[in-house]
């Protein structure tokens, strides 16, 4: 497995001693750890299983053959195993040696959560129910183009929030005080815009926001109009009527994605639109709506609510989630066989 960033090198920070401390007590079992992902003793560990044991090998990251994908390092890592089963979809968007490069040497399979995933996301770009409506937030509208231009041929609304809705507030010629806001991307929003005009797509963009002095908890806040933010304040939330504005739209849609916060969550008193987007999408698929939640930050704050059982699917995957809605091949799912063809 992967932990952190070490970039190649031992982290003694970084070591999987409590990720199979914690495996132990949920599985009620022993998990033995080696002291490193290949080598002689990593060997002899594995020499010494019986059937049933559970052996977890030390994070791979300390190797920056991992993220080179090196096929020796591949292959020295499928010769210790009889069958590669790939249950992790969040890393599937990389093509390293444990995703992608072990498929080359020896029997592979996909896992049960990462068949889920590709089911739920595919079902999702393939064949929603109509319709289909976005929830996308999050700070900055660089990082969501793609996903953006995707969404907007697949969907029939998009809804914005969180600090890129700032950038196309700013687009429009709202002054937006001291905001979070991308200047380099405006064009980039007037562009978006005008393809949503285009195709017949309804981009929504907040009429109200919370503002405050300062991003913190006991900071002075207020609800103003997008047109009446002073000078030196900041955005942190979509408004009440914003709010009020999108459940209702979202009243219409039979499949509902979310991806992205709609403000700073993080500071409870900034989080209210968001969790009234994560409450009213629960009821609704208590209504029979599908929702989809893909996106680290969407996810805690649904999982933070305790509602990750109340939607259709809460995607485990960040920036697999986000890469496979732009419609790009995913190299840990295009090396597996192909699903279909296994049922055969």
């Amino acid at each position: 497995s992967h932990l952190g960033r070490p970039k190649g090198k031992v982290n003694d920070a970084l070591r999987l001693k409590p990720v199979a401390d914690r495996l132990s007590a949920l599985l009620g079992r022993p998990v033995r750890m080696t002291g490193d992902a290949l080598g002689p003793g990593v060997q002899v560990a594995i020499d010494k299983l019986r059937p049933g044991d559970l052996l977890l090998l030390e994070n791979l990251r300390f190797h920056g053959e991992e993220e080179a994908n090196e096929p020796g390092f591949a292959k020295a890592l499928a010769d210790m195993a009889d069958l590669y089963v790939d249950d992790a979809f969040g890393s599937a968007h990389r093509a390293h040696a444990s995703t992608e490069g072990i498929t080359h040497f020896l029997p592979s399979v996909a896992g049960l959560l990462l068949e889920r995933e590709v089911e739920a996301l595919s079902a999702l770009l393939e064949h929603p129910k109509r319709p289909f409506h976005t929830i996308i937030g999050g700070a900055k509208i660089s990082g969501k183009l793609e996903v953006i231009d995707s969404l907007l041929t697949r969907c029939q609304a998009v809804l914005v929030g969180g600090g890129m809705a700032n950038t196309f507030l700013a687009a429009k010629g709202h002054q937006l005080g001291k905001s979070l806001m991308e200047a380099d991307q405006l064009e980039n929003a007037e562009r978006i815009m005008v393809e949503a005009r285009r195709k017949r797509t309804r981009l929504m963009l907040p009429t109200d926001l919370v503002i405050a002095a300062q991003i913190h908890p006991r900071s002075q806040r207020q609800v103003v109009p997008v047109s009446g933010v002073p000078k030196d304040w900041i955005a942190v939330d979509i408004g009440p009527d914003t709010v009020a504005a999108y459940t209702a739209h979202l009243e219409k849609a039979r499949t509902i994605f979310w991806n992205g916060p709609m403000g700073i969550f993080e500071v409870a008193p900034f989080a209210d639109g968001t969790n009234a987007i994560a409450r009213y999408l629960a009821t609704r698929t208590a209504k029979g709506v599908i929702t989809v939640v893909g996106g680290g930050d969407s996810v805690a704050a649904v999982d933070q609510l305790g509602l990750t059982d109340q939607m259709s699917h809460v995607s485990t995957g960040g920036g697999a989630s986000l890469e496979f809605v732009e419609g790009k091949v995913l190299p840990g799912v295009a090396a597996l066989p192909d699903r279909e063809a296994r049922r055969k």
